[in-house]
């Protein structure tokens, strides 16, 4: 956020917060990034860059998402531009595109680059000023592309901003290389809105702390000296938004409860952690019991299905089943698990087996695997549970993603186990996640706890989503 306030009368003073908010918005960096902390003010901080230029009649400026969607979330750009350009007398147009008309005709408009191929749709353009939000979002083609239709005829001196938040695997992460410290992939705060210089002949990026010492790389058309572009990135914290921490203390505890790696990312603003072993899961996050709780409100099965069975020279994955109930407390309690290699018809076998032990008060939810043979197979398994609350789903974002909801709560103390001969093996497995080769075990117990966070049929069903 950024500072809307009454000035004398009726007029009001945008200004941005003071720290790394005006220094990213005062930098005179071609290309400036600013990124870090979720809630350190970046989204405000990119929307207030146009404000210096809507009384340019001929000035442009693009807001880029990576989907529409994205745009119009609650809190994301359009929502937050509602509450800030209507202070300068700005239009708004929701269709077709969304955009904004400023009374001197300047102009701010929002977009999105859903695939690679989307850029082509900007052939042509001329954008005085191009604005990312979430950088690590885009690609690099997209990035490099984009920079090309960053051109001006409106006196306005082209150029980017970009927010993000720290992804390891991300171009972005190498772009921004020299700002971070790659040993502890914290920002380095000597280096915090200091300038560099790159040109980029062909695929590679070359740098230099002096644009002059660039001179020797040459257009090759013409022999003229290519003229380097200047860089910066600008760290973010969520304490340096003083504004949120004010309207929203709890904010914090919220970055607070998320699972290690989202959390150092979130929070810490490090741009070299990822998903390891050890970090999303660790046994001793648990309090293993020798009886289940008394206050269990709501059963679920998970299952991750594997068909094949093992023998010498080959090493599928196994089907497995994590059986989870959440308790009337908030915390969960993990009962019972079974994995191992079967055919398809011994799967079938293990899925109803363990159905009836289980009863029919415990959920069954089944992964749904796109394509045909997917549906065949989970149409089947459903067929097989008739009268049982069976439901086949779809995945939902990556491994580690549906992961993270079980592993924050885990790392919170509130996941209990239930003392069985299974325990060491589960035990090991996701402590293994995801650097080890299987993974089947932390799979079956994501989709139990994911589908205890989301309201299941208390009556006997069976269905397939899509198919029924």
């Amino acid at each position: 956020m950024a500072g809307v306030e009454q000035g004398q009368g009726a007029q009001k003073v945008i200004r941005p917060q003071a720290g790394p908010q005006t220094q990213f918005l005062g930098s005179p960096a071609d290309i400036a990034i600013y990124g870090g902390s979720a809630g350190g003010g970046k989204t405000w901080a990119l929307l207030m860059e146009p404000l210096r230029h809507v009384a340019n009649p001929q000035f442009g400026a693009v807001f880029f998402r990576r989907t529409l969607v994205q745009v119009r979330n609650e809190g994301g750009l359009w929502d937050e531009s509602e509450k800030l350009y209507p202070n300068l007398n700005a239009k708004p147009k929701v269709a077709p595109d969304l955009s904004w008309t400023f009374p001197s005709g300047a102009s701010v408009s929002f977009a999105h680059l859903e695939h690679d191929k989307t850029v082509s749709n900007w052939q042509g353009s001329q954008i005085p000023l191009i604005c990312f939000d979430e950088l690590t979002h885009f690609s690099a083609k997209q990035f490099w592309y984009l920079l090309s239709r960053n051109r001006s005829m409106c006196g306005v001196r082209p150029y980017v901003r970009a927010t993000c938040n720290p992804d390891a695997d991300s171009w972005v992460a190498e772009f921004i290389s020299w700002w971070i410290d790659q040993d502890t992939g914290l920002p380095i705060p000597e280096r915090a809105g200091k300038l560099r210089w790159f040109v980029r002949i062909g695929d590679a990026v070359i740098w230099s702390d002096d644009p002059e010492k660039l001179a020797e790389y040459k257009n090759p058309v013409d022999g003229t000296p290519i003229p380097p572009k200047s860089v910066t990135f600008v760290p973010a914290k969520l304490t340096d938004n003083a504004a949120l921490m004010a309207a929203d203390p709890g904010y914090l505890a919220n970055l607070m409860a998320l699972p290690t790696v989202e959390r150092e990312r979130l929070l810490g603003g490090n741009w070299k952690i990822r998903p390891a072993a050890g970090l999303l899961f660790r046994r001793g996050w648990c309090q293993v019991v020798d009886a289940i709780p008394a206050n269990v409100v709501r059963w679920v099965r998970g299952w991750d299905l594997g068909a094949t069975p093992k023998i010498e020279g080959n090493d599928p994955d196994a089907t497995a089943g994590t059986k989870i109930g959440k308790l009337s407390d908030g915390r969960y309690i993990i009962a019972h698990h079974v994995s191992d290699f079967l055919s398809p018809k011994g799967v079938e076998s293990l899925i109803k087996n363990t159905a009836t032990a289980d009863g029919r008060e415990v959920a069954i939810s089944l992964p749904q695997d796109p394509g045909q043979a997917g549906k065949s197979q989970v149409q089947n398994l459903v067929t097989l549970l008739a009268g049982f609350n069976a439901r086949a789903t779809p995945e939902s974002g990556d491994k580690v993603t549906r992961f993270s909801p079980f592993s924050a709560q885990a790392e919170a103390g509130n996941v209990l186990v239930l003392r069985a001969p299974w325990n060491n093996a589960w035990f090991s497995s996701l402590e293994g996640f995801p650097e080890a080769t299987h993974d089947d075990d932390a799979d079956s117990t994501s989709r139990a706890f994911n589908a205890l966070l989301t309201p299941m049929p208390t009556t006997s069903t069976t269905s397939v989503t899509g198919l029924i």
